[in-house]
């Protein structure tokens, strides 16, 4: 299926790895111009050069999204690389500490960590792409969520708390921006097996004492810590997938949704 993307420009934020690099990599696919972002340079290259290889055209963008200045960098960076963005992703994101901490353990300054990474980063470049996005009346904002924005564990409550936080936002600003010709959506992925997956695995495997393979630890995760009916972890590509057509021509009549690729681990309402 044509998605009707070739000549697009985008901006996938947190592209140096995982599920933005495979995203970054779907859209040089269908034939977006990518700007790829990170903050290491020689792995936001390396996916540069993963997407030209595809056909498309690339550049780079070098920079935190946590703080109000720099995220102004990292837009001027992808706006003069193409002369515009028609199309912004918000991968970046995550949990602040990996040690899956009780939650008394979590600082006041690490709950404002984490929004502003999961929440606030995606205002800060909205904020700047959005009116070019209005100017020529055609506009997409992804924002990756996660299904611990619904899921109650107990753990990790900072990072549930900002991804609820990020499910409303995408809902709200798709009203703020209606009638501009730009669509809000978010994608609710389950547990997709990424470096910081495997990281975040492994560490409830010295918690639990799980075996040392990773396909009995991600079996033990799928069935035990985090039951689902799908028992395997999410991929990469499977979210790029559903990025790619949230972010075509073809989704003109979807907006404010959000979308689970969880393996069923949601329960449905």
């Amino acid at each position: 299926m044509d998605l009707q993307l070739a000549g697009k420009r985008a901006l996938v934020t947190g592209s140096s790895s995982g599920i933005g690099a495979a995203i970054a990599c779907e859209l040089a696919r269908e034939g977006c111009a990518v700007v790829v972002h990170g903050r290491d340079r020689a792995r936001a290259e390396a996916v540069a050069r993963e997407c030209e290889a595809l056909g498309a055209s690339a550049a780079v963008a070098l920079g935190a999204i946590t703080d109000d200045a720099e995220a102004d960098r990292v837009a001027d960076q992808a706006l003069a690389a193409f002369g515009g963005i028609d199309i912004l992703v918000n991968s970046a994101g995550g949990t602040v500490r990996g040690d899956n901490p009780d939650w008394t353990e979590v600082t006041s300054d690490e709950w404002l960590q984490s929004f502003s990474l999961n929440v606030i980063s995606v205002i800060r470049l909205a904020r700047r792409l959005t009116p070019g996005m209005a100017e020529r009346g055609w506009g997409r904002i992804i924002n990756i969520s996660s299904v611990g924005g619904t899921q109650l564990s107990g753990r990790l409550l900072d990072y549930g708390a900002a991804k609820a936080a990020l499910d409303h936002l995408t809902a709200n600003l798709s009203r703020a921006v209606a009638g501009q010709g730009i669509t809000v959506n978010a994608i609710v992925p389950g547990t997709v097996l990424t470096p910081q997956a495997e990281r975040w695995i492994d560490t409830l495997a010295e918690q639990n004492g799980w075996p040392p393979d990773f396909a009995t630890r991600e079996r033990l995760y799928t069935q035990d810590f985090s039951p689902q009916p799908v028992p395997r972890l999410g991929r990469p590509e499977e979210i790029a997938a559903a990025a790619a057509f949230l972010a075509s021509p073809r989704s003109d009549f979807t907006t404010g949704a959000l979308l689970r690729i969880d393996g069923g681990s949601t329960k449905a309402r």
